[in-house]
């Protein structure tokens, strides 16, 4: 994997570049879409594409690995032939879920122990055989695996997790670098920093990070409760630290107003559940601001759902119409307002893009911020 800046704007920290993968290259700053279990929910592969103008997306180890399985993904010749997605791909190792399954989980120096989610059975992860794992799935970018603590999150424990955290990246590298891609494209392993919302534990996690020299960085742990502010806050400090010419992928951010933020801090890639997830209950982002699609007043309102984004979902269909859909609970409903908010997502970044290389971003972005965040 390369990367390749390309712009950075005089008034922040943000930066254009090209991220080039043998799938193909990634302009950032990048918005992936997440398809857990191998699907970005209620949108096609031909959507995404041509409506979306998605550039990679993301699988989550632990869902594929229970469902539909390595045997199934091996196989099919990895998740890109088994889904027919030929671009990027990025996986998630399951350190999220160290998190999200508290409550069902148990953490040792070897690695966690899971019961699944789906019938209980037990579950080993280990930064081994998480490696292998996602050698088999066939991303081409794969996450390190780690734990993501929880906020808040007293002193001690961030630093005893940072530390096993580090300690399981020193086991990844040495299992990774050790073993060959399955399909005959290379993949690259994307360390996370950690170290919660303690600055220390941050710096010296960042910086233990950056001494792998691996080919690009991620940043964990944070948009798990904290105050924006507080996220901020800790972006800005490790992307001083993480090297200027290895990309920076901020973990599970956000809203639009966190994005646009973020980028001007120096991140350039970002996931999130939230354009989809809030899709399937009404809730659009626009190029004017917030809509609840089930409000009465868009219930006579057939303009299109967003005329200035372009884009089939968001200029063939009504708001009239799709809230009638989402009020009858009809499946159409979720898949446009799917496919729409998805569509400004990568409409978002690819504006601030073109802003960074323009030397505009800064003044660009303080608008936008404030615009994007009106409930309409």
């Amino acid at each position: 994997m390369q990367f390749n800046l390309i712009a950075k704007d005089a008034q922040s920290k943000a930066r254009a570049g090209v991220v080039q993968t043998d799938h193909g290259a990634i302009e950032t700053p990048i918005f992936m879409p997440v398809g857990t279990a191998g699907t970005v929910k209620a949108v096609h592969q031909r959507e995404l594409k041509e409506d979306v103008k998605a550039e990679i997306i993301l699988g989550n180890t632990y869902h594929l690995y229970l469902r539909p399985g390595l045997n199934v993904l091996e196989q099919a010749g990895g998740l890109h032939k088994f889904n027919g997605w030929d671009r990027p791909i990025l996986t998630d190792s399951g350190g999220y879920q160290v998190f999200s399954l508290a409550g069902t989980r148990k953490i040792k120096e070897e690695g966690v122990k899971f019961r699944s989610h789906i019938d209980g059975s037990p579950l080993d992860f280990t930064p081994e055989n998480v490696m292998d794992t996602q050698r088999i799935i066939g991303a081409d970018i794969i996450m390190a695996f780690d734990e993501c603590t929880p906020y808040p999150c007293d002193y001690t424990y961030a630093k005893n997790s940072m530390e096993r955290t580090h300690r399981w990246l020193q086991r990844c590298v040495d299992r990774f670098d050790s073993t060959e891609p399955k399909y005959g494209y290379s993949q690259t392993l994307f360390p996370i920093v950690q170290g919660s919302t303690y600055k220390d534990l941050r710096v010296k996690s960042a910086e233990t990070i950056a001494s792998f020299g691996r080919e690009g960085n991620a940043i964990g742990g944070l948009s798990v409760g904290e105050p924006a502010e507080m996220m901020y806050e800790m972006t800005d400090l490790v992307c001083d630290i993480l090297p200027a010419d290895k990309p920076r992928y901020l973990m599970g951010v956000g809203t639009p107003a966190n994005i646009l933020e973020n980028i001007a801090l120096g991140v350039d890639m970002f996931d999130c559940v939230l354009p989809t997830r809030n899709a399937r209950n009404g809730m659009l982002f626009t190029t004017q601001g917030i809509v609840n699609i089930r409000n009465e007043r868009w219930a006579n309102d057939h303009n299109p759902i967003d005329a200035e984004l372009g884009g089939y979902a968001s200029t063939f269909y009504s708001k009239a119409y799709l809230r009638h859909l989402v009020r009858a609970n009809e499946m159409l409903g979720a898949q446009i307002s799917s496919i729409h908010n998805l569509t400004f997502y990568l409409w978002l970044v690819k504006q601030a893009r073109q802003q960074i290389i323009n030397g505009t971003f800064r003044d660009w972005k303080d608008l936008m911020v404030k615009k994007l965040m009106t409930r309409l």
